[in-house]
């Protein structure tokens, strides 16, 4: 099966292959030791592989029905699913989940519902490892907000870079109409990605599992009366 590989790893796994070929070529014409090019070769056959993996890109489609669903922008853990109050555009207490990606994980980052994007905006930071909670707002981040077309609640997502990864990638922009399908980004090499939704959310994973990104349901959001009006900032 043909293998796609993301944009964003296009001309870094081009790079790394002229590296590890001015590597491997010399080392194993020159060295007489063979053991020592063959090691390499070994390393660098690894290395290259799971670069590849890491900007490998499935071709995802979720097949339920999307309406009022909340699926996992990302493949990965989850690692984090508490009460908190977010204090960046919502101003209200609100359900947190987290999930940890790997550097063994697909690292395309999927829009996690139907909606209309309201607010984007990258904030610079530390690069503290993903998994710790001081990530959410120590961290280089971005923080997206999605109204959701079933309810006009608002859900935002923060792309959090972490330990390794040193750049965060943001495709949507405010007023943008977004699916399941489409893709909100791209974060390079170990991070996460959190999710704020309403407190009355019907929540569908628990701590420890898996997620794929554009194909796990996480959450399910309550269908609101014409009258009733959310709260946080309507920037």
């Amino acid at each position: 099966m043909k293998v796609k590989i993301h944009r964003e790893g296009q001309n870094i796994i081009v790079v790394l292959l002229l590296i590890l070929l001015a590597i491997n070529i010399p080392a194993y014409l020159f060295i007489e030791l063979k053991w020592i090019p063959i090691t390499l070769i070994v390393i660098s056959v690894i290395m290259f592989a799971l670069v590849i993996n890491f900007f490998r890109l499935p071709q995802r489609h979720f097949k339920g029905d999307s309406d009022g669903v909340v699926v996992s922008s990302v493949d990965g853990k989850v690692v984090a699913l508490e009460e908190v109050y977010e204090a960046e555009y919502l101003h209200k207490n609100v359900i947190q989940l987290s999930v940890f990606m790997s550097v063994f994980n697909v690292h395309a980052n999927w829009v996690p519902l139907k909606g209309r994007v309201k607010y984007v905006k990258h904030h610079a930071g530390r690069f503290l490892a993903a998994y710790l909670p001081k990530s959410s707002t120590d961290n280089e981040r971005s923080a997206i907000v999605i109204e959701s077309d079933k309810n006009g609640e608002d859900v935002l997502v923060r792309q959090i870079a972490g330990a390794i990864a040193r750049r965060i990638v943001t495709y949507v922009e405010a007023g943008d109409e977004v699916d399941i399908s489409d893709f909100i980004g791209f974060i390079k090499f170990g991070s996460r990605v959190d999710i704020y939704l309403p407190l009355d959310s019907e929540i569908l994973v628990k701590l420890g599992d898996t997620t794929t990104g554009g194909i796990t349901p996480i959450a399910r959001l309550k269908p609101r009366a014409n009258n009733e009006t959310t709260t946080g900032n309507k920037e």
